[in-house]
């Protein structure tokens, strides 16, 4: 095997050098882009007001970043560009200082109800009855308050303005996924060169969140899984993962964020000698990525892709459908500022494809009891159809094309 063990944690954390720091984040300018395109949306959609709540779609849409708790906390914005974020009265001054997109901050106190308080802006700003447009994040009981004070507006999903936006990513978004995404690869092949016998799950989980911050991303890995042999033929992973023995296949899943955007990288080999099943499912795999990339055209559905991989397993005797042995999930998910968004690869979601999207292709094939192979690169549409962000795997013997 080619760029497969040989080396050791020590001589590998020692030999990167970061560059994280060479790429720039997202501009004010940018932000402001996102909430005019939101504001056309919703004047398009009829909407008079849509409310964002803490987490990433409150971050894209102004810069704030701030997590979801159980207090209520977002903003409301209105077609005309009007932003009015809601926050407890002691939280005030914390908000000021996170704000970036200026708007006015409407505070409660403790005691006092965040759900009145939602009403009375929408009220204040002219909006007395009708579709309210409500992150499709927010919990539960944040939608529920509002339902108990008041029965004049219809809360609905706000799916349509926020993926309608974030679904398309801009020049500057591509750029610093393919920077996250291009670290993660390299992170890859240095995980390959320390694997050797008896080596644990945990130790190489603990080299990739190093490797990715010795890269320069401070928070090391967004997450990792790795699997030997029998274990990689569970999707996401095992209670207890075994170590590594001759001749296992090696699952290694992992990605992290840059800029608050995420890479995500799948690579499967084999530690030793792949035996002739092995090979064989390995190259039907590589086949179905393939398969899934040439369906990945401008005009074409999400659907179209997820056939497009399931023909390719039936053709080989896997399958068909989600049966085993075959491809026991989606083709791919939607990647940003969230692991999994929009657009989803399966046979129900018919989002046609344009340029400016991002997605993974990574038709796993699963042989129970044995072993899986999931192959796992992106792809971002552009004006002249898809384009990887990682080159997919090679081939069995060499994985990573030395």
């Amino acid at each position: 095997m080619i760029g497969i063990g040989g080396s050791t944690i020590e001589a590998e954390l020692n030999a990167i050098k970061p560059t994280a720091h060479l790429i720039k984040p997202i501009e004010k300018e940018e932000f402001q882009q996102r909430i005019d395109k939101a504001c056309q949306l919703m004047q398009d959609q009829n909407i008079p007001a849509m409310y964002l709540n803490a987490g990433t779609n409150l971050f894209y849409f102004t810069g704030m970043k701030w997590s979801a708790s159980e207090r209520m906390v977002g903003a409301l914005l209105f077609p005309n560009g009007t932003l009015i974020y809601i926050a407890p009265e002691f939280e005030k001054g914390t908000i000021l200082d996170f704000m970036l997109i200026d708007g006015t901050i409407a505070c409660w106190i403790e005691h006092e109800s965040p759900y009145k308080l939602f009403v009375d802006i929408l009220k204040n700003n002219g909006v007395e009855a009708g579709k309210i447009a409500m992150d499709e994040s927010t919990p539960f009981f944040v939608i529920d308050g509002i339902k108990n004070v008041q029965n004049a507006y219809n809360l609905i999903n706000a799916k349509s303005i926020t993926a309608g936006c974030r679904m398309v990513k801009s020049e500057t978004e591509i750029a610093i996924m393919q920077h996250a995404m291009d670290i993660t690869l390299e992170v890859q092949k240095a995980t390959a060169r320390i694997l050797r016998v008896g080596i644990s799950a945990k130790e190489v989980t603990d080299f990739i969140h190093e490797a990715h911050k010795k890269h320069g991303i401070p928070t090391g890995s967004y997450f990792c899984i790795v699997l030997f042999g029998v274990d990689s033929s569970f999707p996401h992973g095992v209670k207890a993962p075994k170590d590594l023995a001759e001749n296992d296949m090696v699952l290694i899943d992992t990605g992290c964020m840059l800029h608050d955007y995420l890479s995500d990288i799948t690579r499967t080999y084999v530690f030793g000698t792949a035996n002739e099943e092995q090979t064989r499912i390995w190259n039907i795999e590589k086949e179905t990525q393939l398969a899934a990339f040439k369906a990945s055209q401008l005009g074409n559905t999400c659907a179209d892709i997820d056939k497009a991989a399931r023909i390719a397993l039936e053709k080989h005797g896997l399958g068909p459908d989600y049966k085993l042995p075959g491809l026991p999930h989606r083709t791919g998910h939607g990647i940003g500022l969230g692991i999994h968004e929009w657009p989803y690869i399966v046979k129900n979601d018919l989002t046609v494809l344009e340029p400016g999207m991002t997605f993974s292709i990574e038709p796993m094939i699963c042989v129970p009891d044995t072993f899986g192979i999931r192959h796992e690169d992106h792809v971002y549409m552009t004006k002249s159809g898809p384009k990887w962000f990682t080159q997919p795997i090679h081939s069995i013997d060499n994985p990573f094309g030395y």
